[in-house]
C-alpha cells in the first residue's frame, strides 16, 4: 500500500483529468484516485464476462466497467486525458494492440502512466524463479522487459516517453505477521536504495511517464 500511496501522490500531482485506471483489478488504486478528488473510471478485464457495469467486492462505492474482451475498451474516442496503467501491460495477451487501444480512447497529447512493469534484470526475479515462486515470465502472456524493449513497445504505439524510472529494490509483499510493524524502515530503505547509482539495474520495476502523439 505504500508503494501505491506513492503512485496515487504522483499521478494526482499531475492533474489527471479524466482518469482511466485501466486493470483496476481489487480497485486499491483506484479508491486512492477518489480520494485525491481525481475524477477516476475503473475498468478490469474478465475472462468470459460480457461488458458491464459492476460495484467492486472491496470496495463497492467503486463501479467498475469490466469485459472479457483482450483489447477492446468500452469507451468512446478522447474519453479521457490520463491512462494509469500499474501492473497490467506485463500481462495482457496483445501488447501492440491494447496500447493502440489506449492510444484511441486518450485524447490528443494525453498521458500514458505504465508503473510496475517488470525489469528483465530483476534480483528478486532471479532468484524467485530460482527457489519456485512466481515469476513474471511463468505464465502463458507474462512477459518481462528492459529499458530498450519498454520503450521501444511505447514509442512503436505513438508514445513519447518522457520519463523512465527503475523502481523497487526490496520485496514489498512480505506475508508475516510483523512486516506491517516494519512497513515504515522497510518503505525508507526500498525508497533510498533506489537513488543508489547503478545499484537499480537490478531493481524489481520499470515506470514510464508517457504522451500520446
Amino acid at each position: 500500500m505504500s508503494e501505491y500511496e506513492a503512485i496515487a501522490d504522483r499521478v494526482a500531482s499531475e492533474r489527471p483529468g479524466r482518469l482511466l485506471d485501466w486493470g483496476c483489478g481489487h480497485g486499491q488504486i483506484t479508491d486512492l484516485m477518489v480520494r485525491h478528488g481525481i475524477d477516476v473510471t475503473a475498468f478490469d478485464y474478465r475472462e468470459g464476462s460480457e461488458p458491464s457495469v459492476v460495484r467492486l467486492e472491496h470496495f463497492p462505492h467503486i463501479a467498475a466497467h469490466v469485459s472479457g474482451d483482450p483489447v477492446l475498451l468500452p469507451f468512446d474516442d478522447d474519453s479521457f486525458d490520463t491512462v494509469l496503467c500499474c501492473g497490467v501491460l506485463e500481462h495482457v495477451q496483445y501488447p501492440e494492440r491494447s496500447l493502440a487501444e489506449l492510444h484511441r480512447v486518450l485524447c490528443d497529447g494525453g498521458r500514458l502512466f505504465v508503473y510496475k512493469l517488470p525489469n528483465r534484470l530483476s534480483y528478486l526475479e532471479a532468484i524467485a524463479r530460482r527457489v519456485g515462486l512466481y515469476y513474471h515470465g511463468s505464465l502463458e502472456h507474462d512477459r518481462v522487459y528492459t529499458r530498450e524493449s519498454a520503450i521501444g513497445l511505447l514509442t512503436a504505439g505513438g508514445f513519447r516517453v518522457d520519463r523512465f524510472r527503475r523502481t523497487n529494490m526490496l520485496p514489498l509483499t512480505i506475508e508475516h505477521r510483523f512486516a506491517w510493524r516494519l512497513r515504515a524502515p522497510i518503505w525508507a530503505l526500498n525508497r533510498a536504495l533506489a537513488r543508489v547509482p547503478g545499484l537499480t539495474m537490478f531493481a524489481t520495476n520499470l515506470e514510464l511517464d508517457t504522451t500520446a502523439i
